[in-house]
């Protein structure tokens, strides 16, 4: 009876083994697929960052060209009140050579 017994709870006791050892090597497999996402997601905050770094500094470059171009066209309007249309044709091919050498420095960045 007792033999018996002993041999059954061995038989059972190496099953739980097997799951124990199937448990283990699930919990690592999972623990370095966590692990990946975790350090995937922290290089997506970083990208992130620098993303939103570069979007303000182009804003800040827009904004200052739009004053550029603001004051240009205050001049413009004010040379068309006058008489001297040769200048203001002048003065809008200047506006226009401003406009592209300033929109080809933030393409080149």
């Amino acid at each position: 009876g007792d033999g018996a017994a002993a041999g059954s709870y061995g038989y059972t006791n190496s099953g739980y083994s097997v799951y124990e050892e199937e448990n283990d090597r699930l919990t690592e497999s999972l623990r370095t697929k966590v692990s990946a996402i975790k350090s995937l997601s922290i290089e997506i905050g970083t990208e992130v960052k620098n993303q939103n770094k570069m979007l303000s500094e182009m804003e800040n470059d827009f904004d200052s060209t739009g004053g550029l171009l603001g004051a240009a066209m205050g001049r413009l309007r004010t040379l068309s009140r006058g008489s001297q249309t040769k200048l203001l044709c002048y003065m809008m091919l200047f506006s226009l050579f401003v406009f592209f050498v300033i929109y080809w420095i933030i393409k080149l960045r």
